[in-house]
């Protein structure tokens, strides 16, 4: 059995500029797999990494003759990569098994089997065990009836398996396959961030959130369930990563940190490994747990965690409640206040576009973000992801204007509001960052700032003109 796990050519998310991160999904679907079964033969391509684009991608397949293809599938502006990898290993031989999954294909496996007849299975939710037994049948289609888990095409219609339970234990889960990328894992970096040459890993310590924003995928495609890794189990991750591979850089890619004494533990446990004198590491966290984990952030900091993505989202309190995030407008203030003491990058992300919004709501978002000043801002359109509440509503009222999946990136605006029209929401998610990053004085402090990382991501934006390229959207 030859399974090819295949990275497709893709664009960057131009906003946070120029970076290369690891494909964390399918190198830790491709370890799970060598352990679990015997006589597979397992190659992971990314061709990002190797510079390899569609022409290059199917001499490969040819090269490599699998019996599997399964693409990487992260997010819903993907889509048409992720179909035009499996098309391409279809045109070498139409007898491979095409197999992809994710958040995306979970949420619309019966239109996406009905579209795109390049895809043969679409393996829904957590998808270690199901598709190792799907691999294990991959020459048997009769018993795919059997593997839960999965979507599949049978007789010209879709056929939607019952879901597979979660794993209980994600500690018995091996390490990621960072050694099925050994010949290019010093050209994953996050330049904005790290710098072009730190190398970068990426590191699980939780799936799902118990939090249930309308805007998010997560919480639902992992059942509404939060399943943790101990301190200890991802510190061992980091340190695997710092040791074997040269990591210096590491992305806790945790939807939410958390709060309380995993937190402590997790410091601890890194500051007694010894590797703390030259990593980074970054992670997304709500700003009441920055609030509530205020005790531990010396410790947090001297650890290496270095930069926290903080989900502010609006500045009105009756836009978070609509979102259901929870959270109140002076918890972000303090969750950045605390993090600039602490000396640890506040990283604030918000959202318009709401279907309430209008100029003057908009405006205040932008005067928020000032005020908050924290040292990096991202202003994103609130976009109707499949498989989350705004999607639903979105599409039984009719407010969705644009179904192309590429612009489903968070800076294309895809609905109006009651008020603004798409191209009018564009300009103002245009305006929000023309706001912030447009003055002389935060560019200056910017630049000049005591904090390296701060002056890097500065003079990195400024480099690529990052404002400018916003523009020319609309």
């Amino acid at each position: 059995m030859k399974i090819l796990f295949v990275e497709p050519p893709k664009d960057v998310w131009f906003v946070m500029g120029e970076y290369l991160p690891p494909p964390y999904g399918i190198i830790q679907l491709a370890a799970f797999l060598e352990k679990r079964i015997e006589n597979i033969e397992i190659e992971v391509l990314d061709c990002n990494a190797k510079q390899i684009d569609w022409h290059g991608l199917e001499r490969h397949i040819e090269s490599f003759n699998p019996d599997v293809v399964a693409s990487s599938s992260l997010a819903t502006c993907n889509t048409y990569a992720v179909v035009r990898t499996l098309e391409a290993a279809k045109k070498v031989d139409p007898g491979i098994l095409t197999v992809t999954g994710g958040q995306h294909f979970t949420a619309t496996a019966e239109e996406s089997l009905g579209t795109y007849p390049e895809i043969d299975v679409i393996v829904r939710g957590e998808g270690e065990e199901t598709l190792a037994e799907l691999a294990v049948n991959a020459d048997r289609r009769s018993a795919f009836s059997h593997i839960m888990g999965i979507s599949f095409r049978h007789e010209g219609k879709a056929v939607h398996n019952p879901p597979r339970p979660l794993i209980e234990d994600l500690e018995k889960l091996p390490y990621p396959g960072y050694h099925l990328l050994k010949d290019i894992i010093h050209k994953y970096h996050f330049a904005a961030m790290a710098g072009r040459n730190t190398p970068y890993a990426l590191v699980e310590g939780s799936r799902g959130c118990p939090y249930e924003c309308t805007f998010c995928t997560q919480w639902r495609h992992w059942q509404g369930k939060w399943r943790l890794k101990s301190a200890k189990r991802i510190a061992d991750e980091i340190e695997f990563c710092y040791t074997n591979f040269g990591s210096r850089f590491i992305w806790l890619t945790d939807d939410n940190f958390g709060a309380g004494s995993r937190a402590r533990d997790l410091a601890e446990e890194i500051i007694e490994r010894g590797i703390t004198e030259d990593l980074m590491w970054f992670v997304q966290a709500r700003c009441d747990d920055v609030i509530n984990n205020k005790e531990a952030l010396p410790r947090l900091r001297e650890s290496g965690l270095n930069w926290v993505l903080l989900g502010v989202e609006n500045s009105e309190l009756s836009t978070l409640q609509s979102f259901r995030k929870g959270i109140k407008p002076q918890e972000a203030k303090d969750a950045v206040r605390l993090l600039k003491e602490n000396d640890i990058f506040a990283h604030a992300m918000f959202i318009i576009g709401e279907r309430r919004d209008t100029s003057e709501s908009i405006a205040r978002v932008r005067a928020f973000a000032n005020e908050l000043n924290p040292d990096f801002s991202l202003f994103s359109v609130l976009t109707p992801f499949p498989g989350t509440q705004v999607y639903e509503e979105a599409r039984r009222n009719g407010w969705i204007e644009d179904f192309n999946w590429s612009h489903y990136d968070m800076i294309h605006a895809i609905m109006p509001t009651e008020t603004l029209s798409t191209k009018q929401v564009q300009e103002e998610l245009y305006e929000c960052y023309r706001s912030f990053y447009g003055s002389w004085s935060r560019r200056f402090q910017g630049l000049f700032s005591s904090n390296k990382l701060k002056r890097r991501i500065y003079s990195y934006m400024a480099r690529r003109g990052i404002i400018a390229q916003l523009k020319k959207l609309f």
